[in-house]
């Protein structure tokens, strides 16, 4: 089997992800963040064919639960593999491009929110370390466009989980007053 390949989209890559996935405004909104380094899109590529993309978001959270407990950190977003390639280790591959780009750039915690009914992708994350928040579910917004090229934010409820990216080392434990030091 042919591994995927990541890397950041440039602007000769959105004819053919759009095309593989719909969604024109999406590509270019992100590849427009990407150029304001306010994210990066990732685009992972089976062969020379588009298999799934990822967009890291590094702007502050729109939801306010997310904002107030993970200030500053980054958010992996709309991790998308296109349905006859899942399962095919490209998801794994888009995450593990996201840790590395945000380990790169001095990052060391990485927070998603994924949607309670969305068991297959959080049965991904929870394998690849990503750990529950400890605080409740959060209402995010997915934008859908209308028959009429309108917009609308429709209410999800999600989980949030993060990772810290950098193992955290527990202290060494400290000797006892008095006690004899080797």
């Amino acid at each position: 089997m042919t591994e995927p390949h990541v890397r950041p989209a440039r602007s000769a890559d959105l004819e053919s992800f759009v095309a593989a996935f719909g969604t024109g405004w999406y590509f270019t909104d992100r590849l427009r963040r990407q150029w304001r380094r306010c994210g990066v899109l990732l685009l992972a590529w089976l062969d020379s064919h588009p298999a799934g993309h990822v967009y890291v978001w590094l702007e502050t959270a729109e939801e306010p639960p997310i904002r107030r407990y993970l200030s500053g950190v980054a958010l992996l977003t709309h991790l998308e593999v296109r349905p006859e390639l899942r399962n095919r280790g490209i998801g794994r591959a888009l995450v593990a491009a996201t840790e590395e780009y945000l380990l790169d750039s001095g990052h060391h915690r990485v927070a998603l929110a994924v949607r309670t009914d969305n068991t297959a992708a959080a049965h991904l994350y929870r394998r690849l370390d990503y750990r529950d928040w400890g605080h409740d579910e959060v209402t995010c917004y997915a934008l859908t466009v209308l028959p009429d090229g309108s917009f609308r934010d429709e209410p999800e409820r999600c989980h949030v989980l993060v990772k810290n990216l950098v193992p955290v080392t527990p202290a060494p434990p400290v000797p006892p007053i008095g006690a004899a030091r080797y």
